[in-house]
């Protein structure tokens, strides 16, 4: 394979689906055009390790495209990167998740290129989708709540001026959820409970039959995968600016009278934006509204906006 295939190959592993359009802007930012990226397409799928599915939306039949059986095997055998039980499938890639997958996908995009354009980190593998954390001691079986099931998990290197005049390297992690317009705010006021179950969840040992074994363990789950609880991040497009204000208006709204979530509300940094917001004017603009307290605009460090707007 040439270098570029190379290069493809983990990143459509890793990301199930995306179109020409965003691996160019992905692997090859300063290319005005996609025919590179789709000559080198053209000769992975000769060689049987992409595939593609025509866009259910698009009536110019855009394709897009994933990775065959075969390809997942080749990344899997590279040990780059971890591998992951799910596979997009030709029934998959052709379903009505097309457009989340590729929704999520521009997300982990948008905050590519401002990390480029501010010089910080974040590259085209420093998102995955739909990491399973465990939030339930015992048996589980597939559709109950033992998981929660982020869109994705988003990791970011953000340099900032300190007062002094040097520069400081913040690690940053994300929770992403993107919502269309699809789900209702009862929808979305669930995932934070999800979300205020995790950051409190301590695993205990399971004795047999799947029953928990009181006592244990002493430290939340998360601690041992993030330094710190990543921020919760929800991202909101799929219809007008107002529309999508007065969506976070209700959410904020719900989420303020749930007595559930006071008990976490301290301890869980959740914000919301919209796509547009955050693909105009970047991460670190006061694009950000929080979901608990004041609701002033502020970025996704969630500080306050005089703050995020001198470090933007």
């Amino acid at each position: 394979m040439s270098q570029l295939g190379q290069e493809i190959l983990p990143v459509l592993y890793r990301h199930r689906l995306l179109t020409a359009g965003q691996l160019t802007q992905l692997l090859r930012p300063a290319a005005t055009s996609t025919r590179y990226i789709r000559r080198q397409l053209e000769v992975l799928h000769d060689r049987g390790l992409v595939d593609a599915s025509v866009r259910r939306s698009s009536r110019a039949g855009e394709l897009l495209w994933y990775t065959t059986a075969l390809g997942c095997e080749v990344v899997e055998s590279g040990g780059e990167l971890a591998p992951r039980a799910y596979r997009m499938t030709e029934d998959a890639a052709a379903s009505q998740l097309q457009e989340h997958t590729l929704a999520v996908n521009e997300v982990g995009l948008a905050f590519v290129q401002h990390a480029r354009r501010l010089g910080d980190e974040c590259g085209p593998l420093d998102w995955d989708p739909e990491v399973a954390h465990r939030l339930r001691d015992g048996d589980s079986r597939l559709g109950d709540e033992a998981f929660l099931v982020p869109d994705a998990v988003l990791r970011y290197i953000h340099t900032a001026p300190t007062g002094d005049g040097g520069r400081q390297r913040m690690l940053l992690t994300f929770f992403c959820e993107i919502d269309r317009t699809t789900m209702s705010i009862a929808r979305l006021a669930a995932k934070l409970h999800a979300y205020a179950r995790y950051v409190r969840y301590i695993p205990q040992p399971v004795l047999g039959r799947g029953r928990p074994k009181a006592g244990g363990y002493r430290q939340e789950a998360w601690r041992a995968r993030y330094p710190s609880f990543p921020r919760i991040l929800l991202v909101l497009d799929g219809a007008s600016q107002g529309q999508l204000a007065k969506r976070t208006d209700d959410l904020r709204a719900l989420v303020a009278a749930d007595a559930r979530l006071q008990p976490t509300a301290t301890e869980l940094k959740a914000g919301i934006t919209t796509f547009k917001q955050l693909q105009q004017h970047g991460p670190f603009a006061p694009i950000v509204t929080p979901v608990v307290g004041d609701p002033e605009p502020t970025d996704v460090l969630l500080r306050p906006s005089a703050t995020a707007a001198s470090a933007a």
